[in-house]
């Protein structure tokens, strides 16, 4: 947004985006702004509206160009195509005026008593159904050349028309939030929605009461509602409650819906973002959010492009394949999307660096945020590139040199790789790395002479290569957990190698795996095995007396240490309104009561008494312990020493009717 027009060119010749960006028709836009855009029944011409000067653009997809314009004497509301090509054009003008063209231009001009605000063609009767600011619903014939008589409805005002085209039932949306069902052949009303009501839930927020902006009929039952507030409400013309009611969030009118029959969506767009989501479920299957305002929204038939009229002289087209193929006239579009690479290449711009608060606070220029140095953007900010690298030079003046060696390094490692390697051990876990070569060794010996194909080596993972390189991935051997498992890893090492050895006695004197792979009897394995795990069992006792003896040992050191320190008597003065409790409670206080809430909050959760979490509006949500007095633990601790008391008796009951029950049996 800040940046100048000529550096935005510069930056768009080097995006590889807009280097790939193909127009499909030729000046495919209007002088400045368009509003409506429609396709012929056969799909051959794609006709717009927009202004200024007020005018109509069709363009043949056939020759991927403009055919014709003309420019019309006031600005255009809605228009229909009533022919299957552009041969019979209908247009209701903001000036209360009806405008009929004919292949050639301009054929006749009539007009209503009231501004219109949309229109319906009724293809059994040729009756045009024109609403507005009006509670009347005007009908001209075409056929007959002449106005009849009009249909009157209870709204004041209404928005929005529509008619079924399996039924041709009339609809029309009114100002006050309801949707008025019309017989044309009766012309009666035979049902009422209010859909004002039904769009509010207990999720939605709106303000004021909601007009009709959009209605759409789909087949013979199906029929979509859109609201002034940004909800669209499905219904089935048997029900006078909505299937499903989508909210859009931005409280904007709905100006288009149009339904995908293949993937079973629905296409809706406020003037901010074009929503795809699922009929049944509401699901959202993507959303649009184009640069400039949207006024209409086209879905080419059976296929899956999309095109918009916008606040801006350039009309754009979208192609998404997983909607549909591409139209025939331009085919080729599914061969380019399928060449295109999967791996979207970011934006980087060459004079801007992108920060976060935590980088400015390791820089030192977190007291720029809020100037005019800094843009603010999503989670961080935008600064000057010049202005970044001074920063960074002044907090680590040596940076530089340190990146620099460490690339001179890992170049000389490389060229090193390429030459003829012995065998060395890396500089981090030294001994694991050579147990591990050690097992590779053998195991390939005993690959080698069964023919099976090699397991790849642990060390040449690149999964694992940090272990070996990084000191934070360091064994600790004096760790109480490494002490307490290795009798039991050194044990299975063994186990694993007595195993090699008597498979290769087996190969050599060839003898069948399958009678006994181990070459002893199942008795004489099992007495071993349980030999074994004696073993392992009382080294990881002597570990763990070890450990205990350790701890003892450190415990004395400590507390001749602390016998050793000198106490000098310390004074404090209490304030007024205070109780004396203890030294270590005030002190506790003074030290919280210099500390920042949010330092007071992370003490609080490292000592468990308080939870802080995201909760999935946005907002935060915490839970807290309240500390248990002196009385309750030695209640709690009084409480499970009776229960152990309890356990302990019942077992002992438990065992002498056990023993009862036996000696009856032997008598």
């Amino acid at each position: 947004q800040w940046l100048s027009d000529r550096k935005k060119r510069a930056l768009q010749k080097k995006d590889v985006d807009i280097r790939r960006r193909i127009e499909l028709i030729q000046d495919f836009e209007m002088p400045t702004v368009s509003t409506k855009i429609k396709v012929s029944r056969d799909g051959q011409y794609i006709m717009a509206v927009g202004t200024y000067k007020p005018r109509v653009r069709c363009f043949d997809t056939y020759q991927l160009s403009q055919k014709f314009e003309r420019c019309l004497d006031s600005e255009v509301v809605t228009f229909e195509i009533l022919s299957d090509d552009y041969s019979k054009i209908v247009f209701l003008q903001c000036g209360r005026f009806v405008e009929f063209h004919s292949q050639h231009g301009h054929y006749y001009k009539t007009r209503i008593p009231k501004f219109g605000r949309d229109f319906s063609y009724h293809y059994p009767s040729c009756d045009l159904y024109f609403v507005g600011a009006s509670s009347e619903v005007y009908r001209l014939n075409l056929e007959q050349g002449r106005f009849l008589n009009s249909l009157q409805t209870e709204a004041s005002e209404s928005n929005v028309c529509d008619i079924n085209p399996v039924h041709f039932l009339f609809a029309m949306g009114t100002a006050e939030g309801k949707v008025e069902c019309w017989d044309p052949r009766t012309r009666n009303r035979v049902g009422l929605l209010d859909c004002a009501l039904s769009s509010v839930t207990a999720d939605t927020e709106i303000e004021g009461l909601p007009s009709i902006s959009a209605l759409k009929f789909d087949g013979a039952l199906n029929m979509a509602v859109g609201t002034s507030t940004g909800q669209v409400l499905l219904y089935d013309l048997r029900s006078s409650n909505p299937l499903i009611v989508k909210d859009h969030h931005y409280g904007l009118p709905i100006k288009s819906i149009q339904f995908q029959h293949q993937l079973d969506l629905i296409i809706s767009a406020d003037s901010r973002i074009i929503k795809m989501w699922n009929r049944d479920t509401g699901k959202i299957f993507t959303s649009m959010e184009p640069e400039h305002d949207i006024n209409d929204v086209c879905l080419y038939p059976n296929s899956g492009m999309l095109m918009t009229a916008n606040e801006a002289p350039k009309m754009n087209i979208y192609y998404i394949p997983v909607l549909g193929p591409a139209p025939k006239w331009c085919s080729f579009l599914d061969n380019l999307t399928e060449e295109l690479e999967e791996n979207p290449e970011s934006t980087v711009y060459d004079d801007y660096k992108f920060v976060t608060r935590k980088d400015l606070e390791n820089l030192g220029l977190a007291h720029l945020i809020g100037s005019s140095l800094l843009r603010a953007y999503m989670h961080g900010f935008f600064m000057d590139i010049r202005l970044y690298h001074k920063a960074k030079m002044m907090a680590n003046p040596f940076a530089y040199e340190e990146y620099r060696r460490e690339k001179i390094r890992q170049k000389i490692e490389e060229t090193r790789a390429q030459r003829v390697q012995l065998k060395k051990l890396p500089k981090v876990n030294k001994e694991l790395a050579l147990k591990l070569i050690e097992e590779e060794g053998e195991e390939q010996q005993f690959t080698k002479k069964r023919k099976q194909k090699n397991l790849p080596s642990l060390l040449k993972d690149d999964r694992f290569k940090v272990m070996f390189e990084n000191p934070d991935f360091q064994v600790d051997e004096q760790s109480e957990e490494f002490r307490l498992l290795n009798p039991l890893v050194s044990k299975i090492s063994e186990k694993r190698k007595r195993k090699l050895k008597v498979l290769e006695e087996l190969e050599a004197q060839g003898q069948e795996e399958e009678e006994e792979p181990e070459g002893k009897a199942s008795d004489a394995e099992s007495s071993e095995s349980s030999d074994d795990e004696k073993g392992w069992v009382e080294e990881v006792r002597k570990q763990r007396k070890l450990l205990r003896q350790e701890e003892k040992l450190k415990r004395q050191e400590r507390l001749k240490e602390d016998q050793q320190t000198l106490l000098k008597p310390q004074f404090f003065e209490i304030k007024e309104g205070e109780e004396f409790r203890s030294f270590k409670d005030s002190a506790k206080k003074q030290k919280l009561m210099k500390k920042t809430l949010e330092d007071r909050l992370k003490l609080e959760e490292k000592l468990g008494t308080l939870n802080v979490s995201d909760t999935t509006v946005g907002s935060k949500q915490a839970t807290f312990k309240l500390k248990k007095s002196e009385q309750q633990r030695k209640q709690q601790e009084a409480e499970k020493r009776h229960r152990q008391e309890r356990k302990t008796l019942r077992r002992s009951a438990n065992h002498l009717k056990s023993r009862r029950g036996r000696g009856r049996l032997f008598h």
